[in-house]
């Protein structure tokens, strides 16, 4: 798997820094792709450090152009791109009554608009190659929570395009999956107990009560699942919804 080459979005923190790591430690060579190339600099170099290759790539996903440039760049520095992981993601909570049609956007642009872009960009590789492997990060918010209904529709938007890449690129040894997570600690569900005035650890021990394994999930835990995903190994399991959220969800 070592010519492997692999892109992450949103990897310069959080879930997708720590899938970028794990890939790059499965062998892979790793475009690590967010918003801003600099905020990349951490990912990149412990990467590095571990003996990994990885280049740092700046796109606005929700950019059709801004993607073309960076999968351009990753083809011809580390090689061609046969694994995407679409994990770049906004938050953008209200009630549907409170909600602008800018937080509607802000979030359909980033998600599926550019998990659309992404996944398009590099396909022909996998196509080319006649290997690949899509992943979606969805959530547990994709059977509905409240405050979220553009965060929800979204994700649950992700699970169906997942499910068609599946029957569309499947004749080309390319499988497509989501990962839903569900309560996982990172600087994302940081920010969303400060808003609703709860402290981080009593928000944690909140929902870690709710959890049939009665723990919160942390970055590690998407980050394994991914790896099995883009592995050999699951080369017959395509076209699926895991969820990654310590217990069963509809």
């Amino acid at each position: 798997m070592g010519e492997r080459v692999a892109v992450v979005s949103g990897a310069a923190r959080g879930i997708g820094a720590a899938i970028a790591k794990r890939l790059a430690s499965d062998g892979l060579r790793v475009g690590v792709l967010d918003l801003d190339a600099d905020a990349c600099a951490d990912t990149v170099a412990a990467i590095t450090e571990a003996g990994g290759q990885a280049i740092a790539l700046g796109a606005d996903v929700s950019n059709e152009e801004s993607v073309a440039a960076a999968i351009h760049h990753l083809d011809s520095t580390l090689g061609a791109p046969t694994v995407v992981v679409n994990n770049a993601g906004v938050l953008r909570d209200n009630l549907l009554f409170k909600m602008s049609v800018d937080d509607w956007d802000t979030v359909m642009n980033v998600h599926l608009r550019g998990a659309f872009l992404l996944t398009r960009a590099t396909q022909k590789y996998m196509v080319e190659q006649k290997w690949g492997r899509v992943v979606m990060m969805s959530s547990t918010s994709a059977v509905g929570n409240r405050g979220q209904v553009n965060y929800s529709a979204a994700k649950a938007g992700l699970q169906g395009f997942t499910k068609t890449l599946a029957l569309e690129l499947g004749k080309y040894g390319v499988t497509a999956n989501a990962i839903a997570p569900g309560f996982i600690v990172t600087d994302m569900t940081a920010a969303t107990a400060a808003r609703v005035g709860v402290s981080f650890e009593d928000f944690q021990k909140a929902a870690a009560a709710e959890i049939p394994v009665r723990r919160v999930g942390t970055p590690a835990d998407i980050a394994h699942t991914a790896s099995y995903l883009v592995s050999d190994g699951a080369g017959f399991v395509s076209g699926q919804v895991i969820y990654v959220a310590g217990g069963p969800k509809d």
